[in-house]
């Protein structure tokens, strides 16, 4: 089994293990697999081997398929080990949706507590397959705090441009505990992101965005796992947010992967969920127009406040390959889902919450019929911004525009027990 570099755009290979992360001619590239060679193995035989192992690489749910991410030694493999995350019932959230099989996938569950770490594992021992030392990356927190976290675990040092303005503090906590060197820079995600190609290029620092093809290998597992997890029965939809659009991207690709070789026989529809405030792929869609950035950015899911994203182009690709939809949700419906899926026992940060107010408004439309299989995907655990839940269930957002309709606010009472007994009284 081999694999290389191919460009998305104009064809052309190049050698896997020499540092490149786009094509001559400026397109993205993907790690291409050997399909042929891996037709003749059973694969789904060797999965299940390997579900619920204990030998190290393949208690990772992402190195658990191994041949259809990144067949390296093993010595290589840098691993926490990640994956293995839980899939939900929706519940309440299902409800609110408007959905009666709707599942979610709960990519908080990761080490870092992202789905981020899924491709860091595979980009991590990317870098050190070739060589590297110092490692890098533009985050606005998940991206940072996972690359801190696996550089720490491989024994390099890393290097983060954050954007100033609105950050998520619960993930640059992480990114600063796990010894990342922090830079702040004047500008937005998108000129954080233009400087670390410019220093990695020039510096000989191995970047390791979600431009690094090696990345978006690592988070095709997301979609292996939840197929694996599902009997290898395909939904009928799977959702999940955009923000730089490294994930759908690499959902989609894995999909076509296990589609080409016969592991599934249907091709599930996609739906990329953006915020009104960063929301370039959307516009792109809905008025069938070229793909145009959209300057500053905003939105408080700062996880996908992104207004130039660099998979751009892929993302659409597996969006076509699906008859996939593009969709967009206000904060207020942002924060309102995440309401019902914090009710619903299972919480997510405040980005991860757009597939459900997406699923949502698309229920809404008609364009999913509500008795649809759904798997819809959580990117990141509620904790990684309770400032934004905390002043949710405060009513503190005001200032921002977004109404606390699902409120549940402290309440303050007399040290008694009668005064208890009222407030259990109200409840019932």
């Amino acid at each position: 089994m081999d694999i290389n570099l191919k460009c998305a755009d104009c064809k052309k290979s190049y050698d896997p293990y020499i540092v490149r992360y786009s094509c001559e001619c400026g397109g993205t590239l993907d790690v291409e697999h050997d399909l042929e060679s891996l037709r003749k193995l059973d694969l789904k035989k060797i999965f299940e081997e390997r579900w619920r192992s204990r030998q190290k690489p393949y208690d990772s749910g992402v190195w658990r398929y191994k041949e259809l991410i990144f067949p390296v030694p093993d010595e290589f493999i840098v691993s926490k080990p990640e994956g293995n995350t839980n899939l939900y019932d929706a519940g309440k959230a299902g409800k609110y949706a408007g959905l009666k099989n709707f599942l979610l996938k709960h990519e908080g569950e990761n080490p870092t507590c992202s789905f981020k770490d899924r491709g860091m594992t595979c980009g991590m021992t990317a870098a050190r397959r070739m060589g590297a030392k110092i490692v890098a990356c533009a985050s606005t927190g998940n991206t940072s705090a996972s690359m801190a976290a696996y550089a720490a675990t491989a024994g390099m040092l890393s290097i983060i441009f954050i954007p100033e303005g609105k950050i998520a503090y619960g993930k640059l906590t992480q990114a600063l505990a796990y010894g990342g060197k922090t830079l702040q820079i004047r500008g937005d995600f998108d000129d954080a992101m233009t400087l670390v190609q410019e220093v990695c290029g020039k510096l000989n620092i191995y970047l390791l965005n979600s431009i690094n093809p090696y990345r978006i290998e690592g988070q095709k597992a997301i979609g292996f796992e939840i197929l694996q997890q599902l009997n290898w029965e395909v939904p009928d939809w799977f959702i999940l947010p955009g923000g730089n659009l490294g994930n759908n991207t690499a959902l989609s690709k894995g999909l076509i992967e296990l589609y080409e070789l016969g592991i599934i026989a249907k091709k599930p529809r996609i739906a990329v969920i953006q915020a009104s405030g960063a929301n370039p792929l959307f516009l792109m869609w809905k008025n069938k127009t070229p793909y145009k950035r959209v300057p500053h950015a905003d939105t408080i899911a700062t996880a996908i406040k992104i207004g130039n994203p660099v998979s751009w182009k892929k993302s659409y690709r597996g969006i076509e390959w699906s008859n996939g939809v593009v969709e967009q949700v206000t904060d207020q419906e942002i924060m309102d889902a995440k309401a019902w899926v914090d009710a619903a026992g299972i919480g997510a940060e405040p980005a991860s919450c757009a597939t459900v107010a997406g699923a949502k408004k698309l229920v809404e439309a008609g364009v999913i019929n509500p008795d649809e299989k759904v798997v819809g995907i959580l990117t990141g655990h509620l904790l990684k911004d309770p400032d934004a839940t905390s002043n949710y269930h405060k009513s503190s957002l005001g200032d921002i525009g977004i109404a606390s309709r699902f409120a549940n606010a402290p309440v303050q009472i007399e040290p008694t027990l009668e005064a208890v007994r009222r407030q259990i009284g109200t409840l019932l």
